[in-house]
């Protein structure tokens, strides 16, 4: 075959992170491609893929290339747990139309940091939405080509050495450039074959036809491979083993169980077959296997009770997505499925992330839901039918579960819709479980509605359950009721892990809104801390996310008892996480931090460059806006996005229109949003009436220190006595020199030099009082070393260089970093212990 796919790929892999696909039809060399691309990479290869038997279990192709067990219930943890195993090596899938679809979305995750190279064959069974989030992802997608007029003839020669050229000549044309027909059919050929028909399937047929000269048990044997869709032990082949050794079939693994050499010839022994010895292959393979892998030889073997029965055994001895995927399959057999059951998979479903698999498993029994008495008069189910006949509970119980998954899925309607003709003679659980959904509707449909709803539901609990609690908290957090953020941190503290992290992140947000920074950074922290400890990584990143960007907006000025480690800390932490697969809302909070930093400190086109890359979040949005106003661009940043979010942000997009307009000379009217913190309330509220900036400064003090520092600019900037305007730019020079927020430093000086007042740029010496790391750049800085070599060298982060270099800057009054590594080492000499002994937390 040509060498172009092989070309290609092995460039891309020896550039860095890439994910390359293969592609091809049944016997193309995929296979042979993909194994001859990973020999010939460097680093250690890590080899795994799907198993056609094994389709539906959670993470298998990455289990076995890695050779561990992996957290598939959490798609951003389980690429981290095989990126921290495969770090510089190969990442090696084959067979991924097998693959699940847990592994199928790791692998964008994974290509980010790793070298992924995959083969698909077409078509494969993978859904719409993966297979093209797979596509966009992947930075080569090659298809293996066929073989060319001359490596055709090569291989039939090397096959079939004795054939003439007449046939040869009519195997090469038949086989269309594939080398699996083009072995199949010089075999055939050479052994005396009658000629086939342009419209039969040529591989097929030849392989057919190679088969039958096998020994049965050796067809058996390889049908037994095509089924079971793995490799298995000779024991469990029976004697026909040694026969596919001898014949080249079937290769040896380090172990000793044996390999099909094609995948696709094992599966058209298997299709050989007629149905009842397919069937009967299928029970003597479900003896013989774990019961996980049984329970679908039952099934394929047409005995769907004892499917159903093996699946419950296997799911006991399981658990998370595994037990998960079992209880589903055991629901969708033919059986006689017991409700119980069906509870159980969507509760396991519901505990791995799978909320609408969860809510469809319960579909059967909402019919029985359909038949109970609706409460027409409230429309929320709290009016019990009077004569109502006995309704099954277990039903019951199927239809808050499953209005709790379709909630959960994202359906409020759909939710509602499910859970409100549940009688109020429920039994107490039920009906807490339906009032919690139905309040959880309301709130997200119609907020109002929800403060009534929520009275009804405390009277009618008067000791609630956790779900009705955290419910109750969600209402009294979002209409700002006395005690709102107690009741959130008493359901963060529930057992209940959905519960519990849930209640935390709607505590983080809610804080967030209000300006209550260092609280919400507090409540992130902890709660990432207890998602730590669960390893649940998407949710610890968003929490760790979240604290940073809530800690970067306050400034410096940190309760000890947080132990945050600074701007520094931010950088080093987003340079960690941005090479990991992080949920969007971690990756977007993590990312407006660190770009608010670097815009802050005069990075501006860093930041603009990391904020290419975010998602769709308002604090990012609100950032992008932010750097640009920085920069000098008022007008991208003077129009306030669709979704500013709510409370402070909602604050900080209204402000930084309102400068965008000031220095734009346009009218400033626009609406001042509602339920806004105090300080941006009274911030907008200055600018509309042309005074009070400068009190409003105060009132930011201990939300945000940037934002306190804007306010005395624009007191400066408006105000009509020169004293004051003065006054109020001194301080804010004073306070962003302090911070180190240059770009606002230079804003009060231009300030200050509209009123005749001239400053020196330099702040302040510090009588050399740097880190250990700051001499050890500053030393590199001398020696003529640029940034990234400076990185390479002390292995930090090019970030973290140039904080380094700009604290030092600051610290020495300099205004180059070639003045600031003279100074250094004019005013430092060769001191044992500088003023500070950290090193970046390392």
């Amino acid at each position: 075959m040509t060498d172009e796919p092989e070309v290609a790929a092995r460039t891309a892999l020896r550039q860095g992170p890439a994910l390359v696909v293969l592609t091809g039809p049944p016997g193309c060399g995929r296979t042979t491609l993909l194994r001859r691309i990973a020999a010939a990479v460097p680093g250690p290869a890590h080899l795994g893929g799907g198993l056609a038997m094994l389709a539906e279990v959670p993470a298998l192709a990455l289990s076995r290339a890695v050779r561990a067990r992996l957290p598939a219930d959490d798609v951003p943890l389980l690429a981290e747990a095989v990126r921290s195993r495969v770090r510089g090596g190969l990442l090696v899938l084959d067979d991924l139309q097998y693959a699940d679809p847990a592994t199928v979305a790791a692998l964008p995750h994974l290509a980010r940091t790793c070298r992924v190279l995959v083969a698909v064959r077409t078509p494969h069974r993978l859904s719409e939405p993966l297979a093209a989030a797979l596509r966009a992802a992947a930075t080569a997608w090659l298809p293996v080509p066929p073989l060319t007029p001359g490596e055709s003839h090569a291989l039939v020669r090397k096959t079939a050495g004795g054939l003439d050229e007449q046939s040869t000549s009519a195997v090469i044309a038949r086989a269309g450039g594939n080398p699996l027909a083009i072995i199949a059919l010089a075999r055939q050929a050479a052994a005396g074959r009658a000629p086939i028909g342009e419209d039969i399937d040529q591989v097929a047929y030849a392989i057919a036809t190679a088969l039958a000269d096998l020994p049965r048990a050796a067809r058996t044997a390889l049908a037994a491979l095509g089924l079971l869709g793995r490799p298995a032990a000779p024991a469990l082949l029976g004697t026909g083993a040694a026969d596919l050794l001898a014949a080249g079939l079937v290769t040896a693994e380090p172990g000793g169980s044996l390999l099909p050499v094609s995948a696709y010839v094992a599966e058209t022994a298997a299709g050989l077959l007629d149905g009842p010895a397919r069937a009967d292959l299928h029970a003597r393979l479900a003896e013989l296997t774990p019961p996980a892998e049984a329970a679908r030889h039952l099934a394929a073997a047409g005995d769907p009770d004892a499917a159903y029965r093996k699946a419950l055994a296997a799911a006991d001895r399981v658990a998370g997505a595994e037990r998960a995927a079992l209880l589903l399959f055991a629901c969708g057999l033919p059986a006689d499925v017991d409700p119980r059951v069906r509870l159980a998979a969507a509760d396991a479903a519901l505990a791995t992330g799978r909320a609408t698999d969860a809510a469809e498993v319960l579909r059967p029994l909402a019919a029985l839901a359909g038949t109970f008495p609706r409460a027409a008069a409230t429309g929320h189910g709290f009016d019990p039918a009077a004569g109502a006949p006995p309704v099954d509970p277990l039903a019951l119980e199927a239809a808050v579960l499953r209005g709790e998954a379709l909630l959960q899925a994202g359906e409020p309607g759909a939710a509602r819709d499910a859970v409100r003709a549940v009688p109020d003679t429920a039994t107490g659980g039920v009906v807490a479980a339906r009032d919690r959904v139905l309040l959880l509707c309301a709130l997200a449909t119609e907020p109002m509605s929800a403060l009534e709803l929520a009275d009804k539901i405390a009277v009618r609990h008067p000791q609630p359950p956790p779900g009705i609690v955290a419910a109750l908290a969600a209402v009294r957090a979002t209409h700002r009721l006395p005690g709102w953020d107690t009741a959130l941190r008493t359901a963060a503290g529930f057992a209940d892990p959905l519960i519990a992290r849930w209640s935390a992140w709607l505590l983080v947000e809610h804080l967030a809104a209000e300006g209550r920074l260092t609280d919400a950074a507090g409540a992130a922290l902890t709660a990432a801390a207890a998602a730590a400890e669960a390893l649940a990584y998407g949710w610890q990143t968003r929490f760790l996310a979240a604290a940073d960007w809530t800690l970067a907006l306050h400034g410096p000025d940190v309760p000890a008892e947080l132990s945050w480690d600074g701007i520094e800390g931010v950088l080093r932490r987003a340079a960690n996480l941005t090479d990991r697969a992080l949920p969007d809302q971690a990756r977007a909070y993590a990312t407006a931090a660190t770009a608010l930093i670097e815009a802050d400190t005069g990075l501006l086109a860093a930041a603009r460059a990391r904020l290419d890359n975010a998602p769709a979040h308002p604090a990012a949005a609100w950032v992008a806006r932010e750097a640009a106003w920085l920069d000098g661009q008022p007008d991208r940043a003077a129009r306030t996005p669709t979704d500013a979010g709510t409370g402070l942000l909602a604050g900080l997009h209204a402000i930084t229109a309102r400068w965008a307009a000031y220095d734009l000379g346009m009218p400033g009217n626009a609406a001042i949003p509602v339920d806004l913190p105090v300080a941006a309330r009274r911030t907008l509220t200055a600018w509309a009436v042309g005074s009070g900036l400068d009190t409003a400064a105060d009132s930011w003090q201990p939300v945000a220190l940037r934002e306190q520092i804007r306010c005395l600019i624009a007191a400066g900037l408006t105000g009509g006595d020169r004293d004051q305007a003065v006054a109020a730019l001194l301080r804010a020079e004073q306070l962003a020199d302090t911070a180190g927020l240059t770009v606002l430093a230079g804003r009060a000086r231009r300030g200050l030099r509209r009123h005749q007042i001239q400053r020196d740029s330099r702040s302040p010496r510090s009588d050399g009082r740097l880190t250990r790391r700051e001499l050890d750049v500053l030393g590199l800085v001398a020696a003529g070393e640029p940034t990234r070599r400076i990185a390479g060298q002390l292995g930090i982060s090019a970030e973290t260089v140039d904080t380094h270099i700009r604290a030092s800057m600051r610290k020495l009054g300099a205004r180059t970093r070639t003045e600031a590594a003279a100074l250094a080492f004019a005013t430092t000499p060769a001191r044992p212990e500088p003023f500070d002994t950290s090193e970046d937390g390392r």
